[in-house]
């Protein structure tokens, strides 16, 4: 039993229809309920009866509500959540900073406050519940010009509450017009910070669960080909969203936790602390 966020287009979408090919019963979200029920009503035209639709917008705490308790009424346990759904409001080649509040709320907070409501309903007493939170090489620590930042981020004993802190102090210096100087990343700002503490909540997620039958990992697809780059990309959604079903299928005995992979090419992936 899976969960895909942000799945009517892109990665996600595709995503879907790879699981349900491998036999798996999967629930497609999207924020936008039209586009989301057009594409469920796609792949069930091309034979895929295992595929359910709920209209789910991340950044809405009252719609994560809604969905876990539609989930735990319809299906009861998971064992897969794949957090794709994101935004960003650069194009390729731009770098200027609009609605970071919308971008963290959606890219951070939603997949955060997604992942613990649904938390208690992984099936992880007769198998390992996988958690995969799609991620971007932009929100790697090096990005950080700030040692101070990095520092925190990068330490073994972080919390959650030094994730939000972290992530409040980027809004309130771009609201003073100083994130440039304090050192926050140069490339896609909001967006980096976004995934910047995304990555840090998975890292201190895999944490404490380690032991626990739960692995948690995210990924960067790398230049994929869809709505979010224009078009452009060096590879298509097909090829991360094979990437991402072999991920989250790995056997128990391949399973890691606390990882951040990234595509380095089509088809070539490498693992990272």
């Amino acid at each position: 039993m899976a969960v895909v966020t942000g799945a009517n287009k892109g990665i996600g979408f595709e995503v879907v229809k790879m699981l349900l090919k491998l036999g798996l019963t999967v629930v497609l979200t999207a924020r936008n309920a039209k586009n989301g029920s057009i594409a469920s009503d796609s792949l069930r035209r091309d034979g895929f009866q295992n595929v359910h639709f709920f209209w789910l917008d991340v950044s809405d705490p009252s719609s994560i509500s809604a969905f876990v308790s539609w989930f735990r009424l319809n299906f009861g346990v998971l064992d897969i959540l794949v957090n794709n759904a994101a935004v960003s409001f650069n194009a390729v080649g731009e770098n200027s900073i609009r609605e970071p509040e919308t971008i963290i709320k959606t890219n951070y907070y939603g997949a955060k406050l997604l992942t613990d409501a649904l938390l208690p309903l992984f099936r992880r007493s007769v198998s390992v519940g996988r958690i995969l939170n799609i991620s971007s090489r932009l929100g790697a620590l090096n990005k950080l010009r700030n040692p101070s930042l990095r520092q925190t981020l990068e330490s073994e004993e972080l919390t959650y509450e030094q994730i939000d802190a972290t992530v409040t102090q980027f809004l309130e210096d771009v609201s003073k017009g100083t994130y440039e100087k304090n050192g926050w990343p140069e490339n896609w700002s909001d967006y980096a910070v976004s995934k910047m503490a995304l990555n840090a909540y998975s890292r201190v997620l895999a944490r404490r669960y380690d032991g626990k039958k739960l692995s948690v990992n995210c990924y960067c697809p790398g230049f994929t080909r869809t709505s979010m780059t224009g078009g452009q990309g060096t590879h298509t959604a097909e090829e991360a969203a094979a990437t991402i079903a072999t991920l989250v299928l790995l056997p128990p005995d391949k399973l890691t936790s606390g990882k951040f992979f990234m595509c380095v090419e089509p088809n070539r992936i490498i693992s990272r602390l």
